[in-house]
């Protein structure tokens, strides 16, 4: 894995599992996500959906990530998301958090990916298996970061909705 200190983040593991491109131009300073409606919708859910959350739990930010719901009495990293289209992702993100706790000293956390709008909540483990898997993910993200070359763009079901669609689309005409 590459070392902790690289700051790998969620929103890297995120974006490395949904677009290459869009992690490297996101890492090397192109921000697109301030201009997106959907980004927007999906912040005002996460501070909307449970108002007394806040009270109960605590923010965490270690080594580069920030959990903000954490059960420390249940070790309990609770994860809000607006839909459940990138659960796979959102399943990942959540068990890098818990490696990530784990490496440091905070062992046996769960998580759980609550979407307030289908009344739907996910109980998330991580394995040995997925430690692996992390290691290798965080081990190519670090591989992209260092990249001087922004990856090709890759057209896929998901563009259409992303907050760069514009920034890598400007050239073809529409259809």
């Amino acid at each position: 894995m590459q070392s902790i200190n690289t700051r790998i983040t969620g929103t890297h593991i995120s974006y490395y599992l949904l677009c290459q491109r869009k992690l490297w131009l996101f890492t090397n300073g192109i921000h697109m996500e301030h201009s997106s409606d959907l980004v927007y919708e999906g912040k005002l859910i996460h501070e909307t959906a449970y108002p007394q959350r806040s009270e109960k739990y605590e923010e965490i930010e270690i080594d580069g990530i920030k959990i903000d719901y954490y059960d420390p009495k249940n070790r309990v990293i609770h994860e809000v998301k607006k839909s459940d289209k990138m659960e796979p992702v959102h399943e990942w993100q959540l068990k890098y958090y818990m490696m990530v706790m784990e490496r440091n000293g905070i062992g046996n956390v769960t998580g759980l990916l609550e979407y307030p709008r289908l009344h739907q909540i996910t109980e998330v483990l991580l394995s040995d298996r997925d430690r692996s898997e992390l290691d290798e993910i965080c081990g190519n993200i670090g591989r992209i970061l260092s990249s001087e070359k922004c990856p090709e763009r890759v057209r896929m079901n998901i563009c259409k909705n992303c907050s760069y669609f514009d920034f890598c689309f400007i050239d073809e005409p529409e259809s």
